[in-house]
C-alpha cells in the first residue's frame, strides 16, 4: 500500500501560538517519515493557511492554501503553483482557541479525514473549564469547589470569598497554559482579575485556592486505555502558581520528577480517576491530565488537555518515556491508535437508503 499524506497542523489564533510551533518542531522531528508522505502547515495568527517545509519556518513565508470541499477527495490547493495535496491524515498540534476546542475538529470530520486525537465533542468540552467541571462533578470525580459568572453578571467580592475562601483563583473560561488565571487575596486583586479574564472570554471560572502538589497523567487509547504513572511539577521559586512564565519562559522555576514520589496505592488511584475522566469528557486517543493531591491525600481533578504540549520541557512524552515509550514510538502509537478508530467510525450507517 502507498504511503498516506499526513499533515502536521499548528500555529493557529491563539495566546498559545508560539507553544505550537515548539510543540510542531518536535513531532515533525520525531515522526517516522518512512510511513507517511509528511507535510507541515502552519496557521498564521491571522488565520491563513500556509504550507511549509519544516515548523520552524515564519509561517507566512510558507506558500499559501486553500482547501477544497471536495466530498470525494478533499485537498489543499497551493495558490502559487495549482498543485494539490490529498488530505488524508491530520495530526493537530494546535493548543488553544481554534485549535484545541472542537473548530478545527469539526472541520476536519465534515471532511471525513482521519484525525488524530479528540473529535469535536471530546475537545469542546475539555476546552471549556466551566463544562468540564460541571460534567466531571456529575459524574462523581472530584474537582475544587468552583464557581462561574459571565460578564453581564453582578459579581461580588464578598460572594466569591464567604464561597470559596481566601484566596481563590480566577480563570478565563476557554484557556490554557495559564493565561488569564490570577490568584486573588483582596477585592482590589480581585478587580484586576476580571479584567485580566474577560479579556479572552464571555465566561470566568473561579476556585478555591488548594494548597497541593501538581501532578499530571498521561492517557493514550479509546474503548480500552493505558495510562502512565503520575509525574510531579515541583515550583522551585516563589511563584503564586505553575504561572504561564513558569512553564515557558523561567528554565528553572520547576523540576519535574517521574514518576511522583509517592505510594503506589496514590498511583494507582490517581491513574483510575484520570482515565474516568478521560472517558467522561469523551476524550479519543491521547490526553494529558493535570491533578491536585493535598496534604491529606486528597486527588481533585484540574482539568484534561487533548492537545498536550510536545516540547522539550513538555511532561506528556515524558511521561510515557518513563512507561518505556519513547518519543518516535509514541507518536507512531498515537496515529496507529487514531486510524484505528476512524475505521470503526466508518462502518456507521449515514445514509438510511444505504444497502450496508
Amino acid at each position: 500500500m502507498p504511503n498516506k499524506n499526513l499533515i502536521i497542523l499548528f500555529g493557529g489564533r491563539s495566546v498559545e501560538h508560539e507553544i505550537s510551533v515548539r510543540s510542531a518542531t518536535n513531532v515533525f522531528k520525531y515522526i517516522d517519515p518512512s510511513h507517511f508522505n509528511l507535510f507541515v502547515i502552519g496557521i498564521s495568527k491571522k488565520g491563513n493557511w500556509f504550507l511549509l517545509d519544516h515548523p520552524k519556518q515564519s509561517i507566512e513565508t510558507g506558500k499559501e492554501i486553500f482547501l477544497s470541499l471536495s466530498a470525494t477527495h478533499p485537498h489543499f490547493e497551493i495558490k502559487a503553483s495549482g498543485t494539490s495535496i490529498a488530505i488524508q491524515i491530520v495530526f493537530p498540534i494546535l493548543h488553544g482557541t481554534d485549535g484545541e476546542d472542537g473548530s478545527i475538529q469539526g472541520l476536519m470530520q465534515c471532511l471525513n479525514v482521519i484525525l488524530i486525537g479528540s473529535s469535536v465533542l471530546g475537545s469542546a468540552i475539555s476546552m471549556d473549564k466551566i463544562v468540564s467541571k460541571k460534567l466531571l462533578e456529575h459524574a462523581g470525580i472530584p474537582v475544587v469547589p468552583f464557581m462561574n459568572f459571565s460578564k453581564d453578571e453582578a459579581i461580588s467580592f464578598e460572594e466569591v470569598k464567604n464561597k470559596l475562601g481566601l484566596p481563590f483563583i480566577v480563570k478565563a473560561g476557554n484557556l490554557g497554559s495559564s493565561v488569564g488565571i490570577s490568584k486573588v487575596n483582596t477585592s482590589e486583586d480581585f478587580a484586576d482579575a476580571l479584567t485580566d479574564s474577560f479579556k479572552y472570554g464571555y465566561e470566568i471560572l473561579i476556585e478555591s485556592f488548594v494548597k497541593c502538589r501538581e501532578f499530571e497523567c498521561g492517557i493514550i487509547g479509546n474503548e480500552s486505555l493505558s495510562s502512565t504513572l503520575a509525574g510531579e511539577i515541583i515550583l522551585l521559586k516563589n511563584y503564586d502558581f505553575y504561572t504561564y512564565e513558569a512553564k515557558y519562559q523561567d528554565e528553572s522555576a520547576i523540576r519535574v520528577e517521574i514518576p511522583a514520589q509517592i505510594p503506589t496505592t496514590l498511583h494507582q488511584q490517581i491513574r483510575a480517576l484520570c482515565e474516568k475522566a478521560f472517558l467522561t469528557l469523551k476524550c479519543n486517543d491521547f490526553a494529558r491530565v493535570d491533578i491536585f493531591l493535598t496534604s491529606k491525600n486528597e486527588i481533585f481533578i484540574n482539568e484534561i488537555n487533548t492537545i498536550p504540549g510536545f516540547t522539550d520541557t513538555s511532561m506528556f512524552p515524558g511521561l510515557w518515556e518513563n512507561m518505556g515509550i519513547s518519543y518516535p514510538e509514541l507518536i507512531s502509537k498515537i496515529i496507529e491508535i487514531g486510524e484505528a478508530r476512524w475505521q470503526q467510525e466508518q462502518q456507521y450507517i449515514t445514509d438510511l437508503n444505504s444497502s450496508n
